[in-house]
């Protein structure tokens, strides 16, 4: 059951991290959009926030 979980974990942070790839290759040279650094950030929040949950799945 935990490595099943812990399996997820790491794909869904392996989908999110990509999502950051892209819209991080995605932002312009100049004029940075308010909107796409805020994804970014909840991109990034999101990807801490599952590692967290993976090393106290780790520590168990």
């Amino acid at each position: 059951m935990a490595e099943t979980k812990r399996q997820e974990l790491l794909e869904e942070i392996q989908n999110l991290k990509e999502r950051l790839r892209d819209r991080e290759a995605a932002l312009p040279a100049h004029s940075v959009r308010p909107h796409q650094i805020q994804e970014i950030e909840e991109l990034e929040e999101k990807i801490a926030a599952l590692e967290g949950k993976l090393a106290g799945i780790t520590k168990d």
